[in-house]
């Protein structure tokens, strides 16, 4: 590395880009976190060139397909991008995520990273493994590190597909094809074409209560335990009622339409939230939000899906704690 050059960091945690399957033809049947960050980096040529006048640098934080992501690795990984991009001499950061609860760990990042104020944290995932016949991974990882080392980029975003995506709007939508993601209504925050960026509006800004976040995630001795549960025809609301009696700390609901719920799924919620459970109430919808009522004796959930919703509310119950 030349003496004073900037730092493009690219955190390895695993996934379907670093996958690998006994054929070249196998899409669906591969073993993901196969690949280290070092060799997946020395794989893919031109990197460097899309990297600029930084310099590549790598770090392997956990080793995991995404579906079997947790706290414990994403205080890990918040806390390693926390550290370089307080890092004078780092441009940004890169992360390669699984696909599955990539918009998850965006969500959180966003919510706890106050550095991505002044720079880019990008994720780059992959539909197909390492070693497929025409993998997607390598042109991802390229239009990642294009868009890190875009001049004025900032926050946490997604880069898939040639798509730039913001972490509150990113999500999986298709469980095959490497389109697979979108962000709804708002669409996507730019394009990658042929290596150079073009942005529908402007870079996500970064969370303001991100420092406070952050310090509460770094100090958590245990974190607080947050389940989601759905509602649709027949429900009863006994997982509600098991999951009050085993001491759950949160219950994040999926309900139907505005935030509407089957009417004994809402009596457990009630009860649950009386107990001392913490309830927020999101839409098991795709698009749109939940729109308030003055007479609901739930808390909705700030316009979020269900899974983030649930990222939120764990800050939230670490913060209290």
């Amino acid at each position: 590395m030349q003496v004073g050059a900037e730092k493009i960091v690219v955190l390895g945690t695993g996934g379907t880009i670093a996958g690998t399957a006994a054929s070249a033809e196998d899409t669906i049947g591969y073993t993901a976190a196969q690949v280290g960050i070092g060799a997946l980096l020395d794989a893919v040529p031109g990197l460097a060139q899309a990297a600029g006048a930084a310099q590549l640098v790598s770090e392997q934080v956990a080793q995991i397909d995404s579906k079997d992501m947790d706290e414990d690795v994403w205080k890990a990984l918040a806390l390693r991008c926390a550290a370089h991009l307080a890092d004078p001499g780092v441009r940004a950061v890169v992360v390669t995520h699984g696909t599955d609860t990539l918009e998850e760990t965006a969500w959180f990042l966003h919510r706890v990273l106050a550095g991505a104020r002044h720079k880019p944290v990008v994720l780059v995932s992959a539909m197909r493994p390492a070693t497929a016949t025409a993998p997607d991974g390598p042109q991802n990882l390229l239009d990642g590190v294009a868009v890190a080392a875009t001049p004025g980029a900032h926050g946490v975003v997604a880069v898939a597909a040639g798509e730039i995506h913001g972490a509150r709007g990113v999500r999986k939508v298709h469980p095959q094809r490497l389109h697979a993601f979108d962000s709804g209504e708002a669409g996507p925050l730019g394009w990658v074409e042929q290596g150079a960026v073009r942005l529908a509006g402007g870079w996500p800004a970064a969370a303001e209560s991100a420092d406070s976040a952050l310090q509460a995630v770094a100090q958590a001795a245990a974190w607080p335990r947050v389940e989601i549960v759905l509602s649709h025809a027949g429900a009863t609301g006994r997982a509600v009622e098991l999951l009050a009696a085993d001491g759950v700390d949160g219950i994040v609901v999926a309900a139907t339409g505005n935030g509407t719920l089957h009417h004994r799924l809402q009596s457990a919620l009630e009860r649950a939230q009386a107990g001392g459970t913490a309830v927020r109430v999101s839409t098991r919808c795709p698009l749109g939000r939940v729109l308030p009522r003055p007479d609901d004796t739930l808390p909705d959930a700030r316009g979020m899906g269900p899974v983030k919703a649930r990222v939120d509310l764990l800050l939230e119950l670490l913060a209290r704690a």
